[in-house]
């Protein structure tokens, strides 16, 4: 990697409202082409989950629901619409913390996260979106829609997600196709010589960090290109689902 060549976050707009069964891959790709010249070599297109959600057909009525007593338990208590608790613990593989208002949880995708992915922005009322089933699968489609015979480009597909210990939320990694979401420095050395034991880095999750500053979920860009990153192309350039610490490293589980 080299600290002189710049970085370039292009957002892409024009997209219309996304709708069950749209081809996105092949709408980002129209639109890529008129705002960002093509893919070029290295780019690395970030796409919130947003639109492959709405694409993919993840998307729940909530007049549909019938919540079960423990969501409306909880709703009650703590002022929640019951339909859209339900929803959520039914996206929940396994339920990490529930308590003053807030559900932590861990998602089919193995995620642990805030009311499991589930979410009613962006979208009609009365309607929240899911996660994408496979984030994975869903990235390595979009990019084969984007590949016009090229392999030198990566798409990311994120979601955003709060931090143990901080205030915020932050664009992370749930889907990778094309790059190495991690950077492993371990045998490496620092410029004093001492070597690096524990250095990996997310970086599928420091790219779409990047990406949300021009994507920001109030400016309708649901689609970014990073230009000018320097990284690898890799014949195993491996998945999101890389970036999930295993149960066993896991000191908070």
């Amino acid at each position: 990697m080299s600290d002189s060549v710049p970085i370039t976050i292009i957002p892409i707009t024009g997209l219309p409202e996304i709708t069950p069964g749209d081809p996105i891959g092949t709408m980002i790709a129209e639109q890529i082409d008129r705002q960002a010249e093509g893919l070029q070599a290295g780019d690395i297109v970030v796409v919130t989950h947003k639109i492959v959600s709405k694409a993919e057909g993840q998307l729940v009525e909530l007049e549909t629901v019938s919540p079960s007593p423990l969501a409306a338990a909880f709703a009650s208590r703590h002022g929640k619409d019951a339909r859209q608790v339900e929803v959520v613990l039914r996206e929940s593989r396994r339920i990490v913390r529930m308590d003053r208002g807030h559900i932590i949880s861990e998602t089919r995708q193995r995620f642990i996260c805030a009311n499991a992915g589930v979410d009613a922005s962006n979208v009609e009322s009365g309607i929240v979106t899911l996660l994408p089933r496979d984030p994975d699968a869903s990235a390595r489609r979009i990019r084969e829609a984007l590949a016009d015979g090229r392999e030198d480009f990566g798409v990311i597909i994120t979601d955003s997600f709060g931090r143990p210990w901080r205030n915020g939320i932050v664009n992370v990694a749930i889907g990778v196709s094309g790059i190495a979401p991690l950077a492993d420095y371990r045998g490496q050395h620092d410029p004093s010589g001492h070597e690096l034991r524990s250095t990996v880095l997310a970086v599928a999750d420091e790219l779409a960090s990047a990406a949300e500053l021009v994507m920001h979920k109030l400016q309708a860009v649901p689609v970014a290109v990073i230009r000018g990153y320097q990284w690898q192309v890799t014949c195993e350039p491996g998945t999101g689902q890389d970036l999930v610490m295993p149960a066993d490293r896991d000191l908070f589980r």
